[in-house]
C-alpha cells in the first residue's frame, strides 16, 4: 500500500513494539509529528524541556525495561542537542535509536539554515547511522537499525531523515513481529549489512581452558562487569560464583549483575573500589572478567593490574580484547551464553581460606554518623532511603561524589535497578534518566540521587516531571560545590580551589514551588526522614536538599595511574 514517509516510519516503529517516544518538535520533523497525532492512541510522545533531556530519558527508559529507547529531534541546534545523550548511551552499550530529520535534500550542503551533518558527527559515537534521501529506503533503514541497536554489544542508533522523504510516498508491506526472530526479512538486512553486529558462539575449547584455569586456581577473583547487565545474565554470575566459591567484585556499570547483599561480593573494585575489591584484585592469582572493558578507572594501572594473577576476559565485542590490559586468555561471546556453558561443566569447589583471606578487609566504607556542624553524612541519607523505599527502588544517579556514595552503599539487586552513567559521565544525566525509567516502569518507585552541581544543569526538566505527574523523588546532595573535583584539589591540587565553588543559587526548593512542585531543606535525620514520608505519603514528585558537608571525600580513593592497592584516603 502506499504511504508517505511518515506513515511508515511510524508503522516501523509499531513493528518493533514502540509505545513510547521521547522528544521535541521543530520545522523539519513536522510531518513525522503530524502523523504521531493520528496514532496518539498507539505511541505515547514525551515531551520534555531540551533534546538533551529526551535523550537521557530515552536512555533512562532503555535502561531500566531492557527495551529499545526512541528519541525524535529536528535539525541542527535540536539534532546537536542530542549529541551528549547519543555519547552518553555509546559509552555504556544502551540501545536507543535516535530519529532526526534533516534539511530538504536539495539543499544539503548550502547551509541551510539549521542544517548540520549529524551522521558526520554522530559517527565516533553510535553503532551505526543513516542519512535516509529515499523513501523507498526508509522502511529497511528503521528495521536494519533496531535489529542493530539491540544485537550484539547494544549501542545507539541515528536515523536522520530529509525533510522531503517524510512527505513523499513509497509502497509498503508491513513485516509482522514473529517475522524478527526468524530467517525473514530482518535476518537478510543484517546479512546484507556492511555491519555485523552478532557475537560469535563461544569456542568449547576456549571454554574448556577456563574451566581448567579454575580448577587450577587457589585464588580467583570474578568482576562482575557491565556486560552482565546488559544480558540480564544476573542468575548465571550468581550460579557461576557459588560453583567456584569466588569472591566477586563489581565495576559501577556491573551494579546489580549480583546481589549486593550476596556474601561473595566485595564491593565496588577501582578508583572507588573498597579494600577488599583491590586488595583481593591485587593478590588473586585468576582473575575472571565477565563484560568489564578495563577502563582506566578500574585497572589504573594496567602494567601492575592483577599483578599475580592470570587475566580471563569475557566479552561480547572483540574490540575490548587487550585493548586496555593484556589478557593471559579470552572468551568471545555473549557473557549469558559463557556463564550457562560454564555453569553446565563446572563442579562445585570451595576457597575457604582464599575468602577468609580477602574479607578481612572492609567491603563497605564506614563514615562517621555524628553530624557535622548541621549537615547531614551521605551514610545516613542512604541508610534513610534504603530503610524507609521499597528495596526495588530504582535509582538513577548523576555523576559525582554522589554517584560513588550510592554505588558505595546501595546493595542493588537486579539488572536495571541502578541507571548511571558510567563511561561518559554525563552530568545532567539523571533527572532525564529518572524520568525514562518512571515511564517504563509505572509500578515501581523511582528517585533520583544527584549533586547540587550535577542537578543544575538539566533541571529543567522538572517542568516534564510536573506535567506528566511522575512521583520521582529527588535527592540533592548539596555541599554547595563540585564536590569530586574538590576533592582532587584538596588531594592533588594542593587546595587550589579554582572555580568549584557554588555558593551561589539557586534555591533549590523554591524552584521546586517555582515548577508547581514540593520541596525541602534538611540537616539531619528526623528532618529527612520526614521528608521523606511526606513525599511517600503524597505519592507525588518532591525534592528533599540534603545539606553534607563541603569537605566530605569519597574514601577510599585510587589515585589515577596508580597500583590499585595504592589508597590516596581510606
Amino acid at each position: 500500500m502506499q504511504m508517505t514517509g511518515s506513515q511508515i516510519l511510524v508503522e516501523c516503529l509499531l513493528e518493533q513494539g514502540v509505545d513510547v517516544v521521547f522528544g521535541y518538535p521543530g520545522g523539519t520533523i513536522l510531518n513525522i509529528y503530524d502523523e504521531l497525532y493520528n496514532y496518539k492512541d498507539k505511541i505515547k510522545h514525551i515531551l520534555t524541556s531540551h533534546e538533551q533531556g529526551a535523550s537521557h530519558a530515552a536512555d533512562g527508559y532503555a535502561r531500566s525495561t531492557g527495551k529499545v529507547g526512541v528519541c525524535f529531534a529536528t535539525s541542527g541546534p535540536g539534532a546537536t542537542n542530542l549529541t551528549t545523550g547519543i555519547a552518553t548511551a555509546y559509552m555504556d552499550s544502551v540501545p536507543v535509536v535516535f530519529i532526526s530529520c534533516n534539511v530538504n535534500d536539495n539543499l544539503i550542503g548550502k547551509d541551510t539554515f539549521q542544517e548540520v551533518d549529524l551522521v558526520g558527527i554522530t559517527m565516533p559515537i553510535t553503532k551505526c547511522n543513516y542519512l535516509v534521501k529515499d523513501v523507498k529506503k526508509l522502511a529497511d533503514v528503521v528495521r536494519e537499525a533496531f535489529a542493530i541497536a539491540r544485537s550484539g554489544r547494544k549501542g545507539p542508533v541515528v536515523i536522520d531523515i530529509v525533510k522531503n522523504v517524510t512527505a513523499e510516498t513509497a509502497d509498503f508491506e508491513p513485516l509482522s513481529i514473529d517475522k524478527h526472530s526468524s530467517t525473514g526479512r530482518i535476518k537478510q538486512l543484517l546479512n546484507r549489512s556492511s555491519h555485523n553486529f552478532t557475537p560469535p558462539t563461544p569456542d568449547m575449547s576456549d571454554i574448556q581452558k577456563l574451566i581448567d584455569l579454575i580448577k587450577e586456581s587457589k585464588k580467583p577473583l570474578t568482576i562482575c562487569g557491565g556486560g552482565v547487565i546488559r544480558s540480564k545474565a544476573n542468575e548465571e554470575i550468581k550460579e557461576f560464583v557459588t560453583k567456584i566459591d569466588s569472591p566477586v567484585a563489581i565495576t559501577v556499570m556491573g551494579a546489580g549483575g549480583i546481589e549486593g547483599r550476596n556474601k561473595l561480593v566485595t564491593g565496588m573494585i577501582g578508583m572507588h573500589g573498597t579494600k577488599a575489591s583491590n586488595i583481593a584484585c591485587d593478590k588473586c592469582d585468576l582473575l575472571i572478567s565477565f563484560g568489564c572493558r578495563f577502563s582506566d578507572r578500574v585497572a589504573l594501572n594496567p602494567k601492575t593490574f592483577a599483578r599475580n594473577a592470570k587475566i580471563v576476559q569475557i566479552d561480547i565485542d572483540r574490540s575490548e580484547i587487550n585493548k586496555n590490559v593484556k589478557s593471559y586468555h579470552h572468551i568471545i561471546g555473549d557473557v549469558k551464553k559463557v556463564l550457562t556453558l560454564l555453569n553446565e561443566n563446572l563442579s562445585q569447589l570451595h576457597h575457604d581460606e582464599w575468602k577468609k583471606e580477602v574479607f578481612e578487609y572492609s567491603t563497605e566504607t564506614v563514615y562517621d554518623e555524628e553530624n557535622r556542624n548541621g549537615t547531614l553524612t551521605p551514610k545516613q541519607i542512604l541508610s534513610s532511603i534504603a530503610r524507609m523505599l521499597p528495596q526495588d527502588t530504582m535509582v538513577a544517579t548523576d555523576v559525582g561524589q554522589h554517584q560513588m556514595w550510592a554505588i558505595q552503599h546501595f546493595h542493588f539487586d537486579y539488572p536495571g535497578q541502578l541507571i548511571t552513567s558510567g563511561g561518559f559521565g554525563t552530568m545532567g544525566f539523571g533527572l532525564g534518566a529518572a524520568i525514562g525509567a518512571k515511564i517504563g516502569n509505572p509500578d515501581k518507585a523511582v528517585i533520583l540521587i544527584t549533586g547540587d552541581g550535577s542537578f543544575r544543569m538539566n533541571l529543567t526538566e522538572l517542568s516534564t516531571v510536573e506535567h506528566y505527574n511522575l512521583p520521582i523523588i529527588v535527592f540533592i546532595f548539596n555541599n554547595k560545590v563540585l564536590g569530586m573535583v574538590r576533592q582532587w584539589q584538596s588531594l592533588i591540587y594542593k587546595k587550589h580551589y579554582s572555580e568549584t565553588m557554588l555558593d551561589r543559587g539557586p534555591d533549590f526548593v523554591k524552584i521546586a514551588n517555582a515548577y508547581g512542585l514540593e520541596g525541602s531543606r534538611v540537616t539531619n535525620v528526623k528532618e529527612l526522614e520526614d521528608a521523606i514520608n511526606k513525599a511517600m505519603n503524597e505519592k507525588k514528585a518532591y525534592i528533599i536538599d540534603c545539606s553534607i558537608y563541603i569537605d566530605e571525600m569519597v574514601r577510599p580513593m585510587v589515585g589515577g595511574g596508580s597500583d590499585i592497592n595504592n589508597f590516596m584516603v581510606n
